[in-house]
């Protein structure tokens, strides 16, 4: 009997922004294959005789290849096993879950996805942005920091909410290429590095000044109006404490 795959959404990072149904999920499984930006606190929601495989992918280290994965969750549940795909945030937004999933279907494999907080919506959250808001920016964009070239001028034009994923190697490039396609250097933006969790640290400028000396990721570069907003949350926060 052929078993079944689940592809869970881990959440931003703190163990407990995941979901009820994810840990539920994680509890059934004989098998995980989890990302390296997983919490670990995650795991203590599996079972204690489930094989866990590290499979990390992170920029500029050893990164488990894409063949292996799917290929391991194919024959996992070809063995009659329940397999989780153990992702941080969620698994469709830079998470490959796309593509996985449909490896999975290719092979006639039973799969559930379970969404996860996806780190470019939980993350800004820890600081008091929102990421849309009436009189400040009427939508949100995600984009990736490298890989495929970026339109800069529509991101410019667009009067969104920037959430750039991954594009800490690039903040000196990604900041200039934004104020050469008319973005104003004046334009609030942050860089936030492992959000939500108890190391989270983070930087509140502008696209001209914006800075993250001793930053080693992951971390999450946000860009609009509203990261003005940053501010007043933190000092609250700092006077609450």
């Amino acid at each position: 009997m052929t078993g079944k795959v689940f592809l869970i959404g881990a959440g931003p990072g703190d163990p407990e922004l995941m979901t009820l149904k994810a840990a539920r999920a994680l509890g059934t499984c004989d098998v995980v294959l989890v990302d390296d930006l997983v919490h670990r606190g995650c795991l203590a929601h599996a079972r204690s005789c489930a094989r866990v495989i590290p499979v990390g992918k992170r920029s500029g280290r050893y990164s488990t290849s894409q063949v292996f994965i799917q290929r391991t969750l194919v024959e996992t549940a070809k063995a009659g096993h329940t397999a989780a795909r153990l992702k941080g945030g969620d698994p469709f937004v830079f998470g490959r879950g796309g593509e996985e999933l449909q490896a999975l279907l290719d092979a006639g494999i039973e799969v559930e996805v379970i969404p996860g907080v996806s780190a470019g919506l939980g993350v800004p959250a820890m600081l008091g942005i929102p990421l849309t808001h009436r009189d400040m920016a009427h939508g949100v964009t995600f984009v990736t920091g490298h890989g495929a070239p970026l339109d800069w001028s529509a991101l410019a034009r667009s009067g969104t909410t920037l959430v750039i994923y991954m594009g800490l190697q690039n903040l000196k490039k990604i900041c200039a290429s934004l104020v050469a396609a008319g973005m104003k250097p004046s334009m609030p933006a942050c860089v936030i590095e492992n959000g939500t969790l108890s190391s989270q640290r983070q930087v509140v400028g502008t696209l001209g000044s914006l800075s993250a000396p001793g930053f080693e990721g992951p971390a999450l570069i946000v860009v609009g109006e509203v990261v003005a907003l940053a501010h007043s949350a933190t000092e609250q926060r700092a006077r609450a404490a």
